[in-house]
Parts: C-alpha cells; structure tokens; sequence
C-alpha cells in the first residue's frame, strides 16, 4: 500500500482519499529544506502567515544568511522574534533575546573566537526544527532553549543549569542583512516586565517595533548597555541598546519568557501579549500551534507512495505560508505607509509582499487553498495604494522598498479580481490603472514611445517585459467591468513586449531607439544591476510573455521556429560574464528553475502541441532540482513561490497566463488528492496509472465527461468536484 498523506484504516483500498478527517500531516513538514545553498528560508517557529517568525540567528553574516540562519553555521547569538524567509537582501532580526550563565560579555564576538564575545556554539543533533516548535542545546551555557508563537507573541523556555548568574540578554543594536539600528529603548517596569522598542534602517528604510515582555520568574537584577558600555538607572534610550535580566536558577530549572510585538506601540504590545497568550503553558502553546499548521497542511491532502517526495511536498506547502505575514494588532490597529496610525478590524493587515516573485504560482495558489487570506491580502495592497499613491512593489512593514521590476500587484489583484476574490472592484480598478500611468521607472517612455530606451533605464528590457504583462492584466479587468476606452488602451501597452524583440537575432534585448539596438549583444550575458536584465539574460527573458504566448509564438516566426527555440533553451551553453547575477541557478541549458522568470517556460509547450515535453522536464526538475535535505532548493526560496512551483507542478497543473484563471496540464506526481477550498467545496484529484515511466496524460475527465488534456480552467477546480487524469508510459 503506498504511503498516505490523510487518514485512511488499514483496511482502505489503496489509492481510496478520506475527506472527514484531518491526518497527522505536520510529520511530513522538514523546516531544513532550504535552509542550506542559497534556500534562504526561515528556522525557527512561528504560526501560519504570523506576524512573529520566533528563531535563532547566527554570527555569520552574507548573502546566504538573509534569513539570519544557514545549515552550514554552528554559531548562535540569540533568538530574534522577526526574519524574513528565501529573500535575496536581509532584514529584520528584531528584539533578540539570548540565555547566558555566568560572567559574559554584551557583544556577540567573532567567529572562532569564543572570548570575544557571548555567541555560542551548538550541534544539529541537539536541535529539533518542526512546524511552530524550536529547539536547541546551547553548547556554552548548558542551556536547552525551546521557542514557540502565537500570530503576535513568542514564547521561550529556557532550561538552566544551577547558577546564581542565570541571565537573559535583550540585544536591540542587533538585526539581520542590511538591518541598523537607529533608536532602541528598554525599561525594568516591574519584576516580571520588560517593555521597548527598537527602531531601524535597512531594506525597509524606516522601521519601528515595540515589545512587552514579561518573565515567569522574578528578575533579581537588571543592567543597561549603549554602545556596550555600562549605564545606570531602570530604562534607556539610546541607538544601540542591550540589557541583561539575572536570576538565580537550580539545575534544570525552567524559566520562560513570553513577547508580545506591535508595529503601533508598547500598550499594544502588551495588549496583544495577553490576548493571546495570558497563560505560561509552553506545551499547549506548541501542541495549538501545531494544529493550526496541521489545519492548513490539511486543506490539500494528498497520497504519494514516496515517503520522500511527500516531505518535499508539504514542506513546500508549509513555506508558501510564512508570508505574507500578519501586521496589525488584535485591536485593529496598525501602521500605515504615511507613518500614520490606523484602526480597522474589517480584515487583517499584512506585509511582506514579495510580489514580482508570487504573482506566477504562489498567489495563484492561494486563489485555491487561501481564498480568504487572498481576500485580506488584497485588501492590504488597496490600503497601501490609498497610502503612498501607487500599488506596493515589495512591501516590507509599512515601507516600500521598491525592490525588484514592474508593477506585480497587478496580476495578483486582476487574477482575485476575475477568480471572484470579494474586493472593492472600483477601487482595485483604479489602484491598477493609477500604478501603470506613473511617469517614474520608465514608464513616461511606456507611455510616449511604447518602449523604455536602454540607454536611460537599467533593467530596461525586464521593466518593459513586466509592464506588458500587468497592462494586459489591467486590460481584462477592464473588459469583465465593462470600460471598453481602457480596454483598448491597456490591451495596446499589454503588446509593448513586440518592441523589444530583435527579430534578426531572436531575442528580446535593450532598444536604444526606433532604429537601434543596443549593442555588442550576447543572448547569454548577465550584468546585475547594470545592464538590461534583471537577475537573468535574453534567453530567459525573451520567454516573459505569458499574457500573450500565442503572440510570441506569432513573433518568433511560428509554431516550428517557437518549438526550435524553446527546446534550444534547454540546452543552450554560453558564458553569462563575471557580473552575472547569483540568482540565476538550477540551470538546464539557460532554463533556470532556480529564479522566477523562468517558472512559467517549461509549461508553454502545452501551447503547441507538445505536451509532453512539459511533462518530460517537469518530472526531472521535481526530482533533481528539489530535495529532501538543506540544499534542497536550486535557488532562493522568495517567499513562498519557489516552493508553490513544486505544489502547483505536483498536482499537475501551472498558471502560464498571469490573470483569468487557466492552468496548463504538466504531469502530476501525486497519485490522489483532495482539495478543501473556503467556499466550502472539496476537489477530488484522482491520478491512475502514476508512476515514473507513466508520466504522460492520456486523458482527463471531470465529474465523469472528457475534460481538456491541454487546459485546466479555475472554475471548474473551485465549484469541485472529481478530476480524474489517467497516466500512461508512451507521448
């Protein structure tokens, strides 16, 4: 019988789905996938989409320790209450709190160097990662360390050894990546109460957390640090502040903290801290944390017979659920763009929004399984456009960081919008089109010449590629709310990518005006940040039409000329120069799994009549590009889609085009799975004759009638039903 991923008895047929009961599915969950190579992914605890992400982090620094932690490090300096998971720049890392014993110093010191400073060493095997539990021995100080969260608040259990110089470190200068402080404060309120803030620069330029924190201990005494000097008195206010709480502790005694965070103030802090978590049971904690995550692991439940391919599965479901992450209180409150104040407790506020990366597989995905977040997400996006002027680009506690081309709320908000996502249609129709008629970034040029000049724009060419996409978008948002003047407007910039494409090359790349290209010219070469491609080169790009695939295929001279030069792209070799990007890994060919433009390439050839080679490279990235071990991703995790891919390609289906609601067929690796939606319908996906030589379709069919082979459309999944696809070994 193969391995079940649901409730079924013994005495179940194989292959039968249970849909009454929720399985034990958190066991399939290993945090560590990602957590080496370049993954980028968050350790630690924290509840689905939570505003806490409670974990250590390391004394290493780099670009592969954005999320503070890398598999490959031994080293911790503390356990900060929020990181970021599978970003490409660090941030976060805030309110760090570290156990000590004995006489220690207040800076965190230097690799190999124990003396200079309190890190300590610690040991995989005594460390234990799981869905919303951590746990660690901390070499040095003969500490365990346990941590879990609620939605706001994170709580410790430290186990001590017996010492009269037990201490906890609040360590505020410290954050993670690009992250400065700028202005910290704590204050000794009263013998189990610490309250502050910490305020930074770093992605996100203007940043402000506040925390109360209380102990289920007496403090016994309380030191305050500036700059990692002494100074006097119960609270401080400086830009680099610490403090250490002593206690007195017997062998093995456990002394817990919890934290409560809010981006508004300390009174809420403390409010949402005893909303939230007004008992000191470390255990129930855990044991609701790991039934909210079972819940939603739960929502697709599927059967695969490789115990193997099922942990990449769910874990891969689990990341696409750490962010967005929640940014408000539990009275509503929260911190606007403009730096204001706002109360509103119609939905839950988030940030986080990695956008240019999701809007190809990770918010389509949550079109399926988070109706409702999708609902609060947008809505979040919508209050943003009402604060700073223009939709978020990548949006990180209450900050716009600009980061990263185009306008990729577009596609996420018109995909909601034509899915049936509630949202303010008028509204959301004008936060799109308002975000595509700005003149910054290139688009006076969009809009005067239909091209950006690469000889005044950097990235001109993915600028360009991504505003076509989103202007279609806007197009048929448009068309289904009858506006038939922006219709033709939008659908006009939506064929903008002609312009960039060279046909005597057959490539995409920079146009310096109507009549010159830029040049020399490689399809292979990569500058980062300088030249006209962002983290990829023309091969790659010259694919980034999903809006309009039968354009392109019209563009590149036709269904033989397309199906020519989608294969040579994964095979092509070349060098891509000293300056190429480091985000551009998992290559086959110039294919590169391993960053996001390239997500929607292998399902186009569902667009000519060659399915199966969808289903051919599809099957070999699964297996070879995605693993059960820490350098399990091919490239960074980006908050959920690298993960969302292998969710979405597992079942058996992809979103090429980026709005409307049409997947393309691949080659599902699950042998059944049943999909629970928050409209209350369930999905029955039953795949027959799976297995690794059976990975072409044969046939399709739905509640019974033959379905498409080639397109699966988003309402037929969310009004349920059974979708029955039969494998077979031959094309």
């Amino acid at each position: 019988m193969g391995m079940l991923a649901f409730a079924c008895s013994q005495e179940s047929k194989e292959n039968e789905v249970a849909t009454d009961k929720e399985s034990n599915l958190i066991q399939y969950v290993n945090p560590y996938i990602g957590s080496g190579g370049h993954g980028h992914v968050f350790v630690g605890a924290n509840v689905p989409f939570g505003g806490v992400q409670l974990g250590p982090t390391n004394l290493t620094e780099g670009w592969d320790w954005c999320s503070g932690y890398h598999y490959s490090d031994s080293t911790i300096i503390g356990f900060a209450h929020t990181h970021l998971s599978g970003t490409g720049i660090g941030d976060l890392g805030d309110i760090l709190v570290m156990p000590l014993v004995g006489e220690a110093k207040v800076t965190k010191g230097k690799p190999e160097q124990p003396e200079t400073g309190y890190f300590s060493y610690f040991s995989h095997e005594n460390e234990i990662v799981e869905p919303g539990y951590y746990a660690v021995k901390l070499d040095r100080y003969d500490v365990y360390a346990e941590l879990s969260a609620t939605e706001r608040t994170g709580i410790h259990r430290y186990t001590f050894p017996e010492s009269k110089q037990a201490k906890l470190l609040f360590n505020l200068k410290q954050g993670i990546g690009w992250d400065v402080s700028t202005e910290t404060h704590i204050e000794w309120v009263n013998d189990t109460t610490i309250t502050g803030y910490r305020y930074s620069k770093g992605w996100a330029e203007d940043q402000k957390l506040y925390f109360w924190a209380t102990t289920s201990k007496p403090i016994q005494s309380f030191e305050v640090f500036d700059q990692n000097e002494a100074k006097a008195g119960r609270k401080l206010t400086g830009q680099q502040v610490k403090a250490v709480l002593g206690f007195e502790t017997s062998a093995g005694e456990k002394v817990q903290l919890k934290v409560g965070i809010s981006p508004v103030s300390v009174e809420n802090a403390g409010l949402n801290l005893q909303n939230e978590l007004p008992h000191w049971d470390f255990d129930k904690v855990v044991a609701d944390v790991k039934a909210s995550w079972n819940h939603e692991l739960n929502k697709i439940q599927v059967q695969m017979d490789d115990e193997v391919e099922l942990k990449k599965f769910y874990t891969a479901l689990y990341h696409t659920m750490i962010a967005p992450s929640i940014f408000n209180d539990v009275n509503g409150d929260y911190m606007g763009s403009d730096g204001k104040v706002r109360k509103d407790t119609s939905f839950t506020n988030l940030t986080t929004f990695s956008l240019w990366d999701i809007y190809r597989g990770c918010s389509p995905l949550y079109t399926i399984f988070q109706q409702d977040r999708m609902e609060d997400m947008v809505k979040s996006m919508l209050k943003i456009y009402e604060q700073q002027g223009k939709l978020p680009v990548w949006h990180l506690m209450a900050n716009e960081t600009n980061t990263m081309p185009g306008y990729s709320a577009v596609p996420i908000i018109v995909d909601a919008y034509l899915k049936g996502i509630p949202m303010d249609a008028e509204l959301a129709f004008e936060a799109v089109k308002a975000s595509a008629m700005r003149d910054d970034d290139g688009l006076d040029k969009v809009k005067e010449l239909g091209y950006i000049p690469a000889d005044g724009e950097v990235e001109s060419v993915s600028k360009g590629l991504e505003y076509a996409l989103s202007d279609w978008c806007i197009a048929q948002m448009a068309k289904a709310m009858g506006k038939p003047k922006d219709y033709e407007y939008f659908s006009k910039r939506g064929q903008n990518y002609k312009n960039y494409f060279d046909p005597e090359v057959g490539f995409m790349r920079g146009r310096i005006s109507d009549t010159e290209w830029r040049t020399p010219f490689s399809p292979f070469t990569s500058i980062h940040m300088k030249g006209d491609f962002t983290e990829g080169n023309a091969w790659q790009y010259t694919f980034l039409v999903p809006q309009d695939v039968e354009g392109l295929i019209e563009l590149i001279g036709g269904k033989e000329a397309f199906i020519t030069k989608l294969d040579s792209l994964f095979i092509a070799e070349g060098d891509m120069g000293d300056e190429a990007s480091n985000d551009i890994t998992g290559l086959i060919g110039q294919y590169a799994q391993g960053n996001e433009p390239s997500h929607h390439v292998t399902y186009m050839y569902g667009y000519v009549d060659q399915q199966y080679k969808t289903a051919e490279k599809v099957r070999y990235i699964l297996k070879e590009l995605y693993a059960n071990d820490p350098d399990g991703l091919s490239g960074n995790e980006d908050v959920g889609q690298m993960s969302a891919w292998l969710v979405l390609s597992s079942l058996g289906f992809y979103p090429v085009s980026p709005a409307g609601g049409t997947y393309v067929w691949g080659s599902p690796t699950i042998d059944n799975a049943v999909i629970r939606m928050d409209n209350g319908k369930t999905l029955k996906l039953t795949v027959k004759n799976n297995s690794p030589e059976n990975i072409y379709i044969q046939n399709v069919t739905f509640n019974g009638e033959p379905y498409s082979t080639q397109f699966l459309k988003h309402e037929d999944i969310v009004r349920g039903g059974e979708l029955v696809v039969e494998m077979r070994a031959t094309k």
